[in-house]
């Protein structure tokens, strides 16, 4: 009787914890699980302009490793978001010490809120800040011509890699910034003070203390600046004036515009394969060779 008590009672607590997780657990399904299953569905499928024939097939994968075009646009979008990631980190890691190591403990907070501004602002916006502060009529050319260093406005500015990974970087600034910090914010600050005791100087004990006990850090900086940005198609367009297409917006071309759902499908597919491959690979090397706690 008591056995039977016992089995009646894990039953009804199993129901209910399946009772409280269902809600979250049909929300990932249906916006997560079955977009990413339809994807890959339509990936090995045949079609075109619109007409999809369910005869499964493993050409759309072909086309896209072996076309010059894809791999071209590919490695840039790699190399474009390889670039941003190298950059915000630089940039970011210097900022998140400093609020942590030299900012009093009751001024942090104003910090992180100055910080985060630029969040209240359309992503789309400060694109376009962008594309004016860097346009051939923009404030840098307009200020360059107004003070005599230059005759003519500058064309190199803008519509290139360079101007890619500055807007980039300053849009996912904040994302690196605030997992660093947190970081930093986490290391015992008795243990800079022992290494400094133990006759090391401020810089081989931010080499050997602090920046690998931050790693943690700057890996969730990375992967959240890298994964973003490899899939990012409104900058392209617009500080790249189109010349300089990434993987995104072939994606867009093949679904919107040429209508080949098929191909695009394989396109994100392959896309999301080398991106988390990169990311696995990324963190192993960092677990292997600079010992970041598992």
């Amino acid at each position: 009787m008591a056995q039977s008590n016992r089995s009646g009672l894990g039953r009804s607590e199993a129901a209910s914890g399946l009772l409280l997780i269902s809600p979250t657990a049909i929300y990932a399904i249906l916006l997560l699980a079955a977009p990413l299953a339809t994807v890959l569905i339509y990936s090995v499928l045949q079609g075109s302009q619109g007409q999809i024939t369910w005869d499964f097939s493993l050409q759309n994968y072909y086309e896209v490793w072996t076309g010059p075009v894809y791999r071209a646009i590919m490695l840039r979008s790699l190399l474009v978001a390889m670039g941003v990631t190298l950059v915000t980190v630089l940039i970011a890691y210097p900022i998140a010490y400093f609020v942590s190591f030299h900012v009093e403990p009751s001024k942090k907070s104003i910090w992180l809120f100055l910080i985060t501004i630029p969040f209240w602002t359309s992503y789309l916006i400060r694109v376009f800040l962008w594309k004016v502060i860097l346009g051939y009529n923009g404030v840098i050319n307009s200020g360059l011509m107004s003070i005599g260093i230059i005759d003519e406005p500058l064309t190199w500015i803008n519509y290139n890699v360079g101007a890619l990974i500055m807007t980039l970087a300053h849009a996912y600034a904040p994302f690196a910034i605030l997992p660093i910090f947190v970081s930093l914010e986490k290391i015992d600050r008795s243990l800079l003070e022992a290494g400094q005791d133990l006759g090391e100087s401020k810089l081989r004990t931010f080499w050997r203390v602090t920046l690998p006990l931050s790693m943690a850090g700057v890996i969730a900086a990375v992967m959240i600046v890298f994964i973003p940005t490899i899939g990012d198609y409104v900058t392209p367009d617009l500080i790249g004036g189109g010349k300089l297409p990434m993987i995104a917006n072939m994606m867009e071309v093949q679904m919107l515009k040429v209508n080949d759902k098929p191909l695009g499908s394989a396109i994100a597919v392959s896309a999301m394969f080398i991106v988390a491959l990169i990311a696995l690979l990324f963190l192993f090397v960092n677990r292997r060779f600079l010992g970041v706690p598992k």
